[in-house]
């Protein structure tokens, strides 16, 4: 005999949670800026073949309009680097005030607070924990004497 599997059990699929109004705007945030940088990479395709079209120049003019398109796209290419670098910067000076007005001083505190726990604990070793211990092995030791010298009960 073969053992049988159970059932499968059909679980209901639950439906998706409906979407917060931030969802929804970052949604459409994003359709949009992709939908802007498709129409900008049309534009400049178009601008491309535009520049690339024969024009009266000779069998140089295709080379240098290419040459020409190029140098076109990569100062483009430049300035949104140049962009992204300013920005960047900018990011890491907002990161560096961060750091030293905001986290800097909340790490004081704190290094000050396990400071006075650690003095707290050290007092409290030293002035509560050692002498209950002691008086602890003394009432023992007493109560081992005792024991020892009178003798036990019938």
């Amino acid at each position: 005999m073969e053992p049988t599997l159970p059932e499968p059990t059909q679980r209901p699929v639950s439906p998706k949670p409906p979407m917060s109004e931030a969802q929804k705007q970052q949604q459409k945030m994003a359709i949009i800026a992709g939908i802007a940088g498709v129409v900008v990479l049309a534009i400049l395709i178009g601008f491309a073949y535009f520049l690339l079209l024969p024009q009266n120049g000779g069998p140089n003019g295709a080379t240098a309009r290419i040459r020409d398109v190029f140098i076109i796209f990569m100062a483009l290419e430049a300035s949104v680097i140049g962009v992204a670098l300013v920005i960047l910067i900018i990011q890491m000076a907002t990161l560096i005030n961060l750091l030293q007005n905001e986290i800097k001083p909340i790490l004081n505190s704190t290094n000050d607070t396990v400071n006075t726990v650690r003095g707290t604990v050290t007092f409290l070793s030293d002035n509560l924990a050692e002498p209950v211990i002691k008086m602890n092995e003394y009432l023992a030791a007493v109560k081992k004497f005792v024991d020892i010298i009178r003798p036990p009960r019938r």
